[in-house]
């Protein structure tokens, strides 16, 4: 099979390469994470300005009419800058909910403003006690009135601190750990009994906890079919999933060339560590779980915008396990080659594996997606 980019996406992956290239140095980079944003509103324009934050929205709705293959792609490059621009929450995810579930009115309101870059979306599906599983949601939402009153909470909300809507699952119905009863509501970001309570991740980003305290919302908020979500969400996390890989493969290739790079320069013994045997070994091993993570970011990208299927739940299940072993184990060996340095907070390896680490825990962690790989397996 030939996996190699066609001259289109070749050309939309050199255009992100050459932004990033640009703009956005290692310098630069941790002064937008420490800043109150929490990333650069000039790259994000830029984003917007280029049509990057367009790709994968339908040719209709203002997009590119991308697959998984072009956000993929644009998340490789977003990974080998290790930008914290919340690309992932507010266009793959936050906008591929509302371009699925959403009602005309819906889409129209909110997706040309996302596909432009002019509004931001953020995603809350997690709760502090559901590790992993999605369905696990205590959130609940009444009807009141016509429209639906919300209390509870979200947990580690990347961007939510800065996002214009948020798109929240909350239980219309049925007990906490069901995979029925779970609806998806557009709540405003000025919405009255919306707290939200920012905090630095380990990554560099910007993550929020929710706290809905009597959040009255009208009918027009509620997204999809009431209590029907839960396949919406699978889906959507399916393909942010495979541009996670994308953005993971972006990191580790940055982490191999910087420990293959330290290990021709630093010296010891008045020869180059990697003259030593062992070193070698070490990092052929880390090009080769390099190259297993990439061709199985390949296959995620290859059945992200695939109808649901067994099959695709395999195909990602078994991507995000490989990623996540393959980033951490690159990560840990990365040190072990650069010693202290490689911890250093001024010194951009220790970002990328961080980032790296962040990645695996992402949507579920390498074991989470082992178990759901075997789960699958099993009733196949």
């Amino acid at each position: 099979m030939d996996f190699r980019l066609n001259e289109e996406q070749q050309m939309l992956q050199d255009t992100v390469a050459r932004l990033v290239r640009g703009e956005y140095s290692f310098e630069k980079r941790l002064e937008f994470s420490e800043s109150e944003l929490g990333f650069s509103a000039d790259f994000w324009k830029q984003l917007g300005e280029l049509g990057l934050t367009a790709v994968p929205f339908p040719e209709e709705l203002g997009g590119f009419g991308g697959t998984g293959v072009e956000v993929q792609s644009v998340m490789t490059e977003l990974g080998r800058g290790l930008c914290v621009e919340p690309y992932l929450q507010s266009v793959v995810l936050g906008g591929g909910l509302i371009s699925q579930a959403g009602n005309s009115e819906q889409q129209e309101r909110w997706l040309g403003g996302i596909a432009s870059g002019e509004l931001r979306a953020a995603v809350g599906l997690q709760e502090a006690q559901s590790f992993y599983n999605l369905n696990d949601v205590e959130t609940r939402a009444e009807k009141s009135g016509d429209g639906y009153l919300l209390n509870g909470r979200k947990a580690v909300v990347i961007g939510g601190h800065c996002a214009d809507v948020l798109v929240v699952s909350a239980r219309t119905s049925g007990d906490s750990r069901d995979a029925d009863g779970i609806s998806l509501f557009l709540i405003p970001a000025d919405a009255e009994g919306l707290e939200r309570r920012t905090y630095p991740t380990i990554d560099g980003s910007k993550g929020c906890d929710l706290f809905l305290n009597n959040v009255q919302l009208g009918p027009e908020a509620l997204l999809g079919e009431e209590g029907k979500a839960a396949e919406v969400i699978e889906y959507q996390t399916g393909r942010a999933i495979s541009a996670l890989c994308g953005e993971a493969v972006g990191a580790m290739e940055v982490a191999c060339d910087l420990t293959l790079e330290y290990l021709k320069q630093r010296k010891q013994f008045g020869v180059p560590i990697g003259k030593f045997q062992v070193l070698q070994h070490r990092m052929v091993d880390m090009m080769s779980e390099l190259e297993q993570a990439r061709s199985m970011a390949i296959l995620a990208a290859s059945v992200a915008d695939e109808p649901q299927s067994d099959e695709r739940r395999r195909i990602l299940a078994a991507a995000k396990n490989v990623i996540g072993r393959s980033g951490q184990f690159i990560s840990e060996q990365g040190v072990q080659s650069h010693g202290g340095i490689g911890m250093t907070w001024e010194y951009n390896f220790a970002h990328y594996a961080k980032r790296l680490v962040m990645i695996n825990h992402q949507l579920g962690d390498d074991d989470f997606h082992l178990e759901a790989y075997a789960t699958l397996l099993q009733a196949s």
